[in-house]
């Protein structure tokens, strides 16, 4: 069957192109990760308001969303993982001005997304029960489990689908669009999550399938838009089958990335439960200040993590474009910015520390090893940022394995090791002390791998003008 033609690219994405090319690296980079971070928080946002919402219903509607968390996180990581390949894969196609390679790889990254997530939605649904009671959840839970799994589960393509397309946006260059959408998703959420969890006005009581009835709506919505933009505006979807033959090829190419990607994602909160049966052995305290730093550690990364989403499809454009120096520029000059933007965080930590732990625990020797844990541990958080700033480099050179093998290291055999041996040196003071060499040593390797092997010289097909 032969190819479509391609399709013509609009004046808009030209610029973008154009301007991820050619701009200056260090402006270029900050005018995409500045709406990053707002979508980044946007998203955090859109969690909270689910989690206060339900919260009100009761500890036992609270307790069965929990139990969601590992599964719904297992599809979120597929997606993310799928939108990594795509990113990737679609960068280096508009690198090397192939708008017909980029439209195919579009429409044939979201038919093997949709494809995936309803198979494991199918198979999620069909083992609500065995698989929720095998992770502890008692029988008083299960009936609520049930009833916020089955809308999940039916719903779920709704949420894969605008992540893997705003992904295959923000490879063009674009990332004020997906962040006005996870905006407005947000906020969509935010207004009918009350609304039909407790049947305010009109709408009927719900209540903990409102919440999840509430996320499908702002899902659909951020699909429409996402899908509406990517076919009227990007040029970027074709019917997918018109390249039948190119089909599994471009899924391997794909997966390829995909699979590394999504198991990289996964390792993480592995790794988190395994490091918190440490800090269990040391005492409810301790395991109180290790949350309450997690969270406030996610809010001060949200720059680092936004850097991180928008440097793969820069570098992605650039490598198949052939400017391998300007990609290898980029990450050198995010991981400087990284070391100094975080020094500075950990310089205001140091000084609000006590203030900050205050206004997260009401309980002195809480407070007391939160206040530790936030001017000791954040000195590395510059050096984390450049070990995510390498693994999302990689990601858009298509050897997210690379990835995957490096985050493998750090977790398990320096963040982890060091914790326990610190552990048993010096209680949770070693244990901070383990995660923050952890941190450093990581970021060292990321260092030297940047400045050495960076890009990692492999051959690129997708630069090739070839559909």
């Amino acid at each position: 069957m032969p190819a479509a033609p391609a399709p013509q690219i609009k004046r808009c994405s030209v610029a973008r192109h154009n301007s991820l090319l050619t701009a200056p690296i260090g402006p270029q980079l900050v005018r995409m990760t500045g709406p990053m971070a707002l979508g980044i928080v946007a998203i955090q946002a859109f969690n909270l308001v689910d989690t206060f919402f339900i919260g009100l219903l009761g500890t036992d509607a609270l307790a069965a969303v929990s139990f969601t968390f590992p599964v719904t996180f297992m599809v979120i990581s597929l997606a993310m993982g799928l939108g990594a390949g795509l990113s990737a894969s679609l960068g280096q196609a508009l690198g090397a001005g192939n708008q017909g390679l980029a439209a195919q790889f579009t429409s044939h990254g979201l038919l093997l997304a949709l494809l995936l997530v309803s198979l494991l939605a199918i198979l999620g649904a069909a083992t609500i029960t065995p698989l929720f009671r095998w992770l502890g959840a008692g029988d008083e839970l299960l009936p609520l489990i049930r009833d916020y799994m089955q809308i999940w589960y039916l719903t779920v393509p709704l949420l894969v689908l605008p992540m893997v397309g705003n992904a295959a946006i923000r490879a063009t260059g674009d990332t004020h669009t997906p962040s006005l959408v996870m905006t407005v998703a947000g906020l969509v959420n935010g207004l009918l999550d009350p609304l039909l969890i407790f049947g305010l006005g009109p709408f009927p009581e719900l209540g903990i399938r409102g919440a999840a009835i509430a996320s499908a709506c702002s899902w659909l919505m951020a699909m429409v838009v996402g899908l509406y933009l990517l076919r009227r505006r990007e040029r970027l979807l074709v019917w997918p089958l018109t390249a039948l033959r190119q089909l599994p090829g471009h899924w391997r190419q794909l997966l390829h990335v995909a699979i590394p990607a999504s198991f990289t994602n996964m390792l993480n909160p592995v790794a988190t439960a395994l490091l918190l049966t440490l800090l269990a052995g040391l005492g409810t305290e301790v395991v109180a200040a290790y949350g309450a730093a997690s969270r406030i550690e996610a809010l001060v990364m949200i720059v680092m993590m936004a850097l991180s989403s928008v440097l793969a499809p820069f570098i992605s454009q650039n490598t198949g474009a052939g400017l391998h120096e300007r990609s290898r520029q980029a990450l050198l000059l995010a991981m400087r910015f990284a070391v100094g933007f975080q020094l500075l965080v950990f310089g205001a930590l140091w000084l609000l520390a006590p203030l900050v732990a205050r206004l997260f625990t009401d309980s002195p020797e809480v407070a007391r090893h939160l206040e530790f844990y936030l001017r000791l541990v954040p000195l590395g958080y510059g050096l984390q940022g450049c070990f995510m700033l390498l693994a999302s480099a990689l990601n858009g050179l298509r050897v997210s394995g690379i990835s995957l093998l490096l985050n493998g290291i750090r977790l398990f055999g320096l963040l982890l090791p060091l914790a326990w041996l610190g552990a048993g040196w010096a209680g949770e003071a070693g244990l901070f002390a383990g995660i923050l060499l952890a941190n450093i040593l990581a970021g060292l390797l990321a260092c030297l791998f940047a400045w050495q092997r960076f890009p990692w010289r492999i051959n690129h097909p997708l630069a090739e003008k070839s559909a």
